[in-house]
């Protein structure tokens, strides 16, 4: 099998790519290549017994874009995006990046269809970014998509192409919406969701974090565990029962910021929760105003898709992976 991963470099295509070498198969199928593309290009992996590309790739120009599919992966799972934050700070990028990006792709597979029967399997990563308040407490299935970021309206339609080229037989695909990934590792990034992990994680390691909302502010999250897990399932299930209906809310755990500060208390104790400084921010308070609380998940559950059902769990995990077991 040959998977092309774009968006390798990112937190979730890195934990993606950990878990091809670690299992050396997709499904049942053995990988033989693997290409990682980014827009810087993501580091190899070790212990991979196949073979293993990386390349710098802008996915705002479609001839790179062009040159990926070109190797005709068996596998292409999409995850390049700018986040949240910047796509609403920067107009023509988000459009450039988020949308451009993924029609190249689409655009690029059917292309290389008509030039000899190709139909991959396309695993397009979206957000719940592209629901939009006022909406009900969960938000069904099938409710409309009427998101009121840039981001959202990007993913959206990212969404809609997918559906179509579908339709029309051009491959074999599916759209995941992502709930808030927490604990995400590293350093804070622009996200407008990233206080979420932050007030976590910093703490965890010891070190101050910024909350920029109040603490009933409630959200949808899953962990990166989980994330990695609804790729490696959305690309070997069995997309027949799912219909024609290719986007899928994922599961997650709905929490609000006092419940997640309660749960650190319980796993990192009052010291840790001492770390955390209030400090309101009027632009973030906003954004997060119009995002989904809960959702009904049920759909994409019946079909396998799992993720954690408290926040205990997700410390724990994060402790686990990220920490070595041990709290700073």
């Amino acid at each position: 099998m040959h998977v092309l991963i774009i968006g390798a470099a990112g937190m979730i295509g890195r934990k993606f790519v950990e878990r091809l070498v670690r299992d050396g198969r997709l499904g049942d199928r053995p990988i033989d290549r693997l290409v990682l593309a980014d827009v810087v290009a993501p580091v190899a992996p070790t212990g991979f017994s196949g073979k293993a590309e990386t390349r710098a790739v802008d996915v705002s120009d479609r001839a790179q874009v062009k040159r990926l599919v070109a190797g005709r992966p068996d596998v292409i799972v999409h995850l390049a995006a700018i986040v949240s934050g910047e796509a609403e700070a920067d107009f023509d990028k988000g459009y450039a990046i988020n949308l451009d990006g993924a029609r190249f792709l689409f655009e690029e597979i059917r292309q290389e269809g008509l030039r000899e029967a190709y139909a991959p399997r396309v695993v397009n990563a979206s957000s719940i970014a592209v629901f939009g308040a006022p909406f009900p407490d969960p938000i069904p299935e099938g409710f409309y998509l009427t998101p009121l970021t840039s981001y959202g309206t990007q993913k959206a339609i990212g969404e809609l192409l997918l559906n179509d080229y579908v339709r029309k037989g051009f491959f074999d695909g599916l759209s995941i919406r992502f709930p808030t990934i927490c604990i995400r590792p590293g350093k804070p990034n622009a996200a407008a969701s990233g206080f979420f992990s932050n007030i976590l994680r910093e703490p965890l390691a010891g070190r101050e974090a910024v909350l920029p909302v109040s603490e009933d502010v409630r959200h949808w999250h899953a962990s990166p565990r989980a994330a990695v897990q609804f790729l490696v399932h959305a690309a070997t299930m069995d997309l027949a029962p799912v219909g024609p209906r290719r986007a899928l809310s994922m599961p997650g755990l709905s929490a609000t910021v006092g419940e997640q500060i309660e749960a650190l208390r319980r796993v990192a104790g009052d010291k840790a929760v001492k770390l955390i400084r209030r400090a309101p921010d009027e632009t973030i308070i906003r954004i997060v105003s119009g995002w989904a609380r809960e959702l009904d998940a049920s759909r994409s559950e019946a079909l396998g898709f799992r993720a954690e059902k408290t926040f205990d769990e997700i410390i724990r995990a994060h402790v686990e992976d990220e920490l070595g077991g041990r709290i700073g």
